[in-house]
């Protein structure tokens, strides 16, 4: 069996489906909400620092999914035909055109509920979608 690689020179399709991985990796996509929310996150910051997508698609500080050592990170390889999958998908595209409502009132930061980084302790969260606070 002989495997053909495909490749993709469109930079904005590259960057879409980085974005969607991580947000599965990060939600498990457990739903259209909590994808909705961090997809929000990610344009939040593109928005107030004028980062990059493909930027904040590599910012290990802000994704732990990033991180090789993460239990989260085994999620990044997630199939493309994945359900799931697509609905990241096409929430990322939804917001990259800039059609995705701001659903964490402007956060720029989160920390799923089970672990509380030392950045969190003296601030209050803005919003919470599933197991998943948001921050300014």
């Amino acid at each position: 069996m002989q495997l053909t690689l495909i490749t993709n020179d469109d930079d904005t399709l590259i960057v879409s489906y980085k974005l969607a991985r991580i947000i599965f990796a990060e939600t498990d996509a457990k739903s259209l909400q909590i994808v909705e929310a961090m997809a929000s996150m990610m344009n939040n910051i593109h928005i107030k620092y004028g980062r990059s997508f493909e930027s904040i698609a590599q910012d290990k500080d802000l994704f732990q999914c990033l991180n090789e050592k993460s239990p989260r990170n085994k999620n990044l390889d997630v199939p493309a035909n994945d359900r799931k999958f697509q609905m990241c998908l096409r929430t990322v595209k939804t917001m990259m055109r800039g059609n995705l409502p701001d659903s964490v009132f402007g956060a720029t930061k989160f920390h799923h509920a089970n672990v509380i980084p030392q950045w969190a302790m003296a601030r209050g969260y803005i919003s919470e979608c599933e197991d998943v606070l948001f921050y300014l």
